[in-house]
Formats: C-alpha cells, structure tokens, sequence
C-alpha cells in the first residue's frame, strides 16, 4: 500500500510540474503576442492609420480617461470609439503625436489578456503629459483585440 501511495503521490507532483512549464510557455507566448498587438495599435495610432488600429481593437471597445477635476474629485470620461478614430484620421499633417510606452506589465492567458503601460506623451516633439494606459484583450481565435483602454494623464510627477 505504501508504495502505491508514494507513487501515486510521484506521479501527482511530476505531472504537475510538466503541466505548469507547458502553461508558462503558452503564457510567455500568449503575453508576446499581446504586446505586439499594442504596440501595431501604437503604430497605428503615430501614423494616423486608422486601418491599422481597427485591426486591433474590437468593435464594441470602450475608451475611458480617469480624470481629477478642479476641486480634486476624480472621474470617468468616456471617449466614443469612432470619435477617437476619427481625431486620429483628421490629425493635421502638422501634428505629430508620440506616445512613447515606457514599461509594459502583461498578464494573459489564452483568451484574454491585462496590460498595464505607463507613458509619456510629446506633441510635435513637446512633453505634454504621462500617464498610465490600461488595456484588456481577448483572443479571437485569430488574433488578440482589445476590449477596453482605460488611461490616466498628468502633468505632475512625470519625469
């Protein structure tokens, strides 16, 4: 009986050994391929190319900016999506907008993903502000979309 147990018990912690390396692969390629999504939404975003960032985001995606008000309150504003995209589309040839991803926190399974970037933000090569982004994102099947970007901007603390 006992050596049924211990290798019953053998058995149990080696096979959950081999399934946690074949999770941390999976995981390890699941957050590369998140990244990657961002960083064509942010390819997107500098070129004004509007077709680029659709091939990103999902079509429901909501945009929301955390913001404090002048009396210190803190809030949520909504952005709709098509406004944003078309602000992106109209931009002025003159404008040139940077935001420069500072660090990228990723956590992701195979369906759905939390990426947190912090960021500063240059307009025609000016600081403007920084900021956190945070994104959520679900695999498809064919590729990863991105649900929801919510962002915080300041000018304080930045640098």
């Amino acid at each position: 009986m006992y050596k049924i147990s211990t290798a019953i018990v053998l058995f149990f912690f080696l096979n959950l050994g081999y399934s946690q390396k074949d999770m941390s692969k999976d995981n390890s390629r699941y957050k590369n391929e998140v990244k990657t999504t961002i960083l064509e939404f942010f390819e997107g975003f500098h070129a004004g190319d509007t077709s680029k960032i659709n091939k990103t985001i999902d079509v429901n995606m909501t945009l929301q900016t955390v913001v404090k008000t002048k009396d210190g309150t803190i809030k949520i504003v909504k952005t709709d999506t098509q406004k944003f995209l078309d602000a992106i589309h109209n931009r002025p040839v003159e404008q040139r907008w940077d935001e420069r991803l500072l660090l990228f926190k990723i956590e992701a399974d195979s369906s759905i993903a939390n990426v947190w970037t912090s960021y500063e933000f240059y307009l025609n090569d000016k600081f403007s502000h920084c900021g956190v982004n945070v994104f959520q994102l679900y695999n498809d099947g064919t590729s990863w979309r991105i649900l929801a970007l919510t962002d915080t901007r300041t000018r304080e603390g930045c640098k």
